[in-house]
């Protein structure tokens, strides 16, 4: 039998049937699921240091698990010197079992590091059914070595969901163990 992520095998015999009896779904295809999990990180300094980008990718890399890519400029802006086709980020795009394990390390591992953490905030939905969740500091993911870090820096991770509606979306979540702020 094939390795099967933990919140992966959650997800097919708990969250189903949660979300089934909460939204009334006639058929198992209706009810959302989680897509994709994108980490991006903007890195300004990079128009003066290219090796910020370097570490950047590096870091997206061990936290995600899987290889990151350096995002490029689309135009000229005169009022930060840049220009175009210069890299100026970094991103990665997780989906399947790497999606999973990273959402089980975040919720597990990573969330509870935070300091004061009273929960994520409510507010991140698009109205699409998609969640955004900024990180101020790299330093909670166990992956990165506090004494190598030579610039704390903060990264937004995406969740994007097939959901209809934010409610939906926000259920699914909940399901799935992300610690939301009690109103």
């Amino acid at each position: 039998m094939a390795y099967l992520p933990r919140l992966k095998q959650e997800y097919r015999e708990r969250v189903v049937s949660a979300l089934t009896n909460e939204f009334g779904y006639k058929n198992v295809m209706q009810v959302p699921k989680l897509e994709k999990i994108v980490l991006s990180r903007g890195v300004g300094g990079a128009v003066a240091d290219k090796k910020l980008i370097d570490y950047t990718v590096d870091e997206l890399t061990k936290i995600s698990g899987q290889k990151a890519v350096a995002t490029i400029s689309k135009k000229d802006v005169a009022n930060f010197k840049l220009r175009k086709g210069m890299a100026i980020g970094a991103r990665v795009t997780l989906r399947g079992d790497r999606m999973y394990e990273f959402l089980d390390r975040l919720i597990t591992t990573a969330l509870p590091r935070v300091r004061d953490f009273n929960g994520i905030k409510a507010t991140g939905f698009d109205g699409r059914g998609n969640y955004n969740l900024g990180i101020t500091e790299q330093i909670i993911f166990p992956e990165i070595d506090i004494d190598k870090v030579n610039k704390i820096a903060g990264l937004d991770i995406t969740f994007v969901t097939n959901a209809n509606t934010d409610k939906e979306a926000k259920s699914l979540l909940s399901e799935l163990g992300l610690p939301f702020k009690k109103n």
